[in-house]
This record gives C-alpha cells, structure tokens and sequence, in this order.
C-alpha cells in the first residue's frame, strides 16, 4: 500500500498515539484471548465513524475483523474507557495552562438514519448518555436510546461544553426534542479535569456563556450558586415582563456583552465535529456507543494539542 493510501485509513497520529494508547485499559491476566495492538482497532473505529460507513464495510485489510472493532467500541463504550482518557488528557492539558476555563454551552441536532431507529423506545425521551461511573450498561442506556421526535423526525441531540479555542470538555447525548437549557446542568456535571498531583478535580468554569435558549431563573441561580459568573442574554419576554412590574421587577441580570461575542467558538466546534460522517448522521443504535464515538473526536483533538505542545 502506498503512503498516500496508508494515510487516508489512520486515524491516530504518532503523537496522538503515544498520549492515548497508555491511557486504554488491557485485558492481561483476564480469561479470553489478549488484547492484540489497539492502534488498528482505534483507527478502525476512527475510520468508521469518519466515513459513516456500516461496521462490516470497514476494510478487513487494515484495521482487521469489522466483529472486533465493534465489540472492543462497545466496551470501551459500555465502561467509560473514553471518558476516562478524555479526563486524563485534561488533566495534562489543564497543568499545562492550555484551557481557558470562559466555557460557552449549546447543543447541535443530528438526524438518526433508519438503521438507528428500529429499537423499541418511548415517545419522547428525556435520557441522556452521559455521566458513566463505571455502572452497567443497562443503568448507563437510556430508555429511549437518545432518539426523540422533534419536527426534523427521529434526531438525537449532542450537548457540549467546549474551552474558549472551542476544545470539547463535556458530551451529553439526548433525544433532538430535548430542551438545551434543561440540560446545562448535566453539561456542567459532564466537566471533570483531575489534578495530577492530587486533590479535588476541576469541575466548574470560571464563567459559562450560552443563547437565549439557557436563560432560565433556574439556570442562573444553579450557575450563581456554583460561583460562575453568566454570559446569558434576557429572553425579549423576560424583559417585557420585568418592565411591566416596574420598581418591583428588579434589576436586569448582569450580562458582559463582549464576553458574549466569544461564545460561537461552540458552533465552530460542531462544524468541526460534524465533519466526521458518523456523527452528522446518527448510525448508532445505542446512545453510548454514538457518544463514544464523539468523546473520541475530543480525545483526539486534545491529544493533537498536547502533542503539539512542548
């Protein structure tokens, strides 16, 4: 195979590799078969969900069985393992002074195609794929899979958390009918960087910036309970109805108007994600091994960053 074509099957580079390959879990001393190299099993199902393609149309060639990629994605899926290397890629990152903790929250929708649709479910699901802490699969699925009906159809939603250069910290996954500024406490619980020396592992953002679609009472006394300063405009009702009341509506909320102006650094993160066909288009039945697959885009993407970093 020549290098032009070697190139186009990785998915892992030499240094994103040397960061994230010690960080996977093996299977030595346990029963079964032992793990054989992980690299071409990750870049096969990095080439997955990059091209979209269906488990078994993974070329045989280069990454091996299509049934081992998918079981060893299901349980890395299933036990956190992504989660876990995303959190020990920012505790590196966060030592290194390379995350700007000024968060900006918002969720992008992503149409589920038939093949992810044919499980039974509820209506309208409210679950999110988030949030592991090792627990079962069946206590970590939500009951309808992450697929709701909204007016696209069957979609699932995508929620993240992302620094202010738009690197992901947290991936909560619901149905597409879910409701954004609902879920932004779920978002903020989803934020964990360890502290390499020990201690409490950074969780809160100095200040969270979101739309219209997160100004909520409830939301801004959760923020200013934790300490973090809001970056959320008034919903025109909300106004209306403060001026209404008069003296007795209070004050408008503080709101840092140019502080505001950085929060698109999430949309370019979906632009970014989205890239990667398997995650434009939801293929996944199961809500954990879809969000999987976009915790393995943030891996990737802090992994490139440190990699990059002396």
């Amino acid at each position: 195979m020549s290098s032009c074509q070697e190139s186009r099957f990785r998915g892992v580079t030499d240094e994103q590799w040397a960061l994230i390959g010690p960080l996977l879990p093996s299977n030595a001393g346990k029963k079964g078969h032992p793990f054989r190299d992980d690299r071409p099993v990750v870049d096969g199902i990095i080439h997955r969900f990059r091209t979209g393609v269906a488990w078994r149309d993974v070329p045989r060639g280069e990454f091996g069985p299509w049934q081992t990629l998918w079981k060893r994605h299901r349980r890395y899926a299933g036990d956190g393992t992504w989660d876990r290397v995303l959190q020990a890629l920012l505790a590196d990152a966060d030592a290194k002074g390379l995350i700007t903790w000024d968060v900006s929250v918002d969720a992008t929708i992503a149409r589920a195609h038939q093949h992810a649709t044919n499980t039974t479910r509820p209506d309208q699901d409210t679950g999110a794929g988030s949030n592991h802490k090792n627990l079962p699969l069946e206590l970590v699925e939500p009951d309808g899979h992450g697929i709701g009906r909204s007016r696209g159809g069957l979609t699932t939603k995508i929620h993240h958390a992302v620094d202010a250069s738009g690197r992901p910290l947290a991936v909560v996954v619901t149905g597409g009918q879910r409701n954004d500024g609902a879920m932004l406490e779920q978002v903020l619980d989803d934020i964990r960087a360890p502290r390499p020396g020990g201690g409490r592992p950074r969780t809160a953002p100095d200040s969270v910036a979101a739309d219209k679609a997160y100004a909520t009472g409830v939301n801004r006394r959760m923020l200013r309970a934790r300490g973090i300063k809001t970056v959320i405009p008034e919903k025109s009702t909300e106004i209306a109805s403060r001026k209404r009341k008069g003296s007795a509506g209070g004050r408008p909320p503080p709101f840092d108007t140019d502080a505001y102006k950085a929060r698109n650094v999430v949309e370019r993160s979906f632009n970014r994600i989205k890239q990667w066909r398997g995650l434009a288009t939801r293929y996944d039945k199961l809500a954990i091994t879809y969000r999987a697959g976009a915790l393995i885009h943030a891996c990737l993407t802090w992994a490139q960053l440190l990699g990059d970093t002396p």
